[in-house]
């Protein structure tokens, strides 16, 4: 990114990108995170950025620990991730909050109120709170730059780690924000200090206390008169609390109806107990409006300022100005509605879409054949969970990254004492597999008996393609240059896992044969599929057609859920038969291969024809 012109100062960005330029501005030198929806494009920006260190590690808890350690060395340092990556980082997250922080530490954790991309709907400030952490909480992209340097100030000051909770609708979002220079903040080189960063007992004792003062520290420090912001209103009976983006869709609301003061509070926790109470007891009425949990309505409680909250908003969701008018008309604040023509009950239904995979994904032909075994298949997270979803419905689980694995392994056992064999299918994604499948990989050697039935689908795409095509650890295999790459089956094989499979999916038959011979023989299968994701590596091949007069309209090929596939009427065929869009279609042969009457086809091309004369046509 470009630094040479300093006449530009004020640009429109997203919250994500805000928080980079944060990061930057505040002299920061080390970032790392796994990428996850909201926050992927925080460290994918930061990397545009001269002077900083910055990459995806294989999981969460590397990303932290990878910070870690160049917080311990005296620099700045972000981590960030979504929500639910905050669970996998967990571990080191609750002993390194014992450390005095050295160089700056902030952990960005974006949650995703309404769950757009998550299966989960956590509210991370409870988990700040837990970890004995600050979190600050902005509301727009110039407060997501200006709390991600107020937060790296705050760790370096009261020596601790800080959280930045970013919701999904912030991360995305743009405003106008004001630009700054970048400061330099290089602290000291790494000391030796067991007593400080050892943290085993009796060490780790005096830092309950420790953790303890600091966070009284902040409470009661000026960087409160910065962050939370009090709007009176003369006369003003009823006190709204409020915080992040939801203060701004409250805002939108202008005019309430009556005299009602606003308080904003851009930290969440610590709260300045003594300002809280002294300002509350000028009003007759506190009303938390929050996102999620209620957080704050339940800290206030715990300092002894009566207040309400959930019992006029939802606990689950995002809150939209529509949504909070809802709330304060029935806490009787608003005496009338001026949005009741956007209320859900007066909304246009809208037609269902449900996700696809994109075209020549190599995931559907496995999904495809899946659901033709028959099979009971526990999934993981990624692309590949979209074959939980019509017209495949190939799977029947899903919890988190990794746990196809482990859950199976459950199943298993469980099988076994009720003397109920199910041949059982795990599939896994090869990101998913370096992230944090492996362990269960290794678990299966002792976990399992010879007559247990299990087959692993490890579908080696070669990206993480969910997030946005990043790479992993198998990425380098299909890279033009020399790049390191781990060997899938050579890992397994390492591990002692000696029923090891590799399959082209795009062969449809001999794929299906593989998979359906695993199913019904006993013992651990693992299979590895090996075509590339088509959208990040631009897989395009001649594309097919279908010739109607031969096509059945048996609907076998839309089956397959291929984007370009879809009835349609010709002229002078009544009934409806396939057809293929052209202009989507990328040549990945799938339907040609399950047409049971050989209608598909690539157009004749002599030329083309000429060159691959004696080689079998696998794409």
């Amino acid at each position: 990114m470009n630094e040479g012109n300093h006449e530009v100062k004020k640009v429109v960005l997203t919250g994500n990108e805000a928080i980079a330029r944060g990061f930057y501005e505040a002299g920061g030198l080390v970032a790392s995170s796994y990428p996850g929806s909201p926050t992927v494009e925080i460290l994918e920006t930061i990397g545009q950025y001269e002077g900083i260190e910055a990459s995806f590690s294989t999981n969460e808890k590397v990303a932290l620990e990878t910070a870690i350690g160049a917080s311990f060395a005296g620099v700045r340092t972000l981590v960030s991730m979504k929500h639910v990556g905050v669970n996998i980082a967990a571990d080191p997250l609750m002993t390194f909050t014992q450390t005095p922080t050295r160089g700056g530490f902030v952990l960005i954790s974006g949650d995703d109120p309404g769950m757009h991309s998550s299966q989960n709907e956590q509210d991370n400030r409870n988990f700040a709170k837990f970890a004995n952490m600050a979190v600050l909480v902005p509301g727009n992209s110039q407060e997501a730059k200006d709390y991600t340097k107020l937060a790296l100030e705050i760790s370096e000051t009261y020596h601790m780690p800080v959280m930045v909770q970013i919701t999904s609708r912030v991360c995305h979002s743009r405003c106008v924000v004001q630009l700054e220079e970048r400061q330099e903040a290089l602290g000291e080189p790494f000391p030796s200090d067991v007593a400080n960063y050892a943290m085993i007992p009796p060490n780790t004792f005096p830092k309950q206390y420790a953790m303890k003062e600091r966070l009284e520290n902040l409470a009661a420090g000026t960087e409160t008169e910065v962050l939370n912001k009090l709007e009176e209103q003369e006369g003003a009976k009823t006190l709204l609390i409020t915080s992040g983006l939801t203060y701004y869709n409250l805002k939108e609301l202008g005019d309430l109806g009556e005299a009602v003061s606003v308080m904003k509070l851009g930290m969440a926790y610590p709260l300045p107990k003594e300002w809280l109470q002294q300002v509350t007891a000028n009003y007759e009425r506190i009303i938390v409006v929050e996102e999620m949990t209620p957080f704050l309505e339940n800290e206030l409680k715990l300092m002894g300022i009566p207040c309400e909250g959930k019992e006029y908003f939802s606990f689950t969701g995002e809150m939209f100005s529509e949504t909070i008018e809802e709330g304060l008309h029935k806490a009787g604040v608003m005496k009338e509605r001026k949005l009741t023509g956007d209320t859900p009950e007066k909304q246009e239904p809208v037609t269902q879409r449900p996700p696809l995979f994109c075209p020549g994904c190599p995931h559907r032909p496995v999904f495809d054949i899946l659901k033709k075994t028959k099979a009971l298949v526990n999934n993981d997270i990624g692309c590949y969970s979209m074959g939980l979803f019509p017209p495949f419905e190939a799977s029947q689980s899903l919890i988190s990254m990794g746990a196809t694995l482990g859950i199976s392994i459950g199943m298993i056992k469980a099988n076994r004492q009720a003397k109920r064999p199910v041949p059982l299918v795990s599939v896994i994604g090869d990101g998913t597999f370096f992230h944090s499948g492996m362990p269960g990989m290794v678990a299966m050697l002792h976990e399992l008996e010879p007559e247990d039935n299990l087959t692993i689908l490890i579908l080696d795409n070669g990206t993480t393609a969910m997030t946005g095509g990043q790479e992993n650890a198998s990425t380098g295999k299909r890279m033009n240059k020399e790049k390191p790459s781990v060997d899938i089956p050579a890992l397994l094989k390492a591990m002692g896992i000696e029923n090891v499979q590799v399959v082209d999916q795009f062969k449809y038959k001999e794929a299906s044969d593989t998979i359906k011979e695993a199913v019904k023989t006993p013992g651990l299968s693992v299979i590895i599929t090996t075509r590339p994701c088509a959208l990040h590596f631009r897989v395009k091949e001649p594309v097919f057609q279908v010739d109607p007069t031969i096509c059945i309209g048996c609907r076998t090929c839309i089956k397959t859920n291929c984007p370009p596939l879809r009835m349609k009427k010709y002229d002078g065929i009544d009934k409806l038969k396939s057809s293929i869009d052209p202009t989507l279609c990328v040549g990945c042969s799938i339907c040609a291969q399950v047409c049971p009457v050989d209608a598909i086809s690539r157009p004749v091309d002599k030329k083309k024809e000429e060159q691959t004369d004696g080689k079998e046509d696998s794409q």
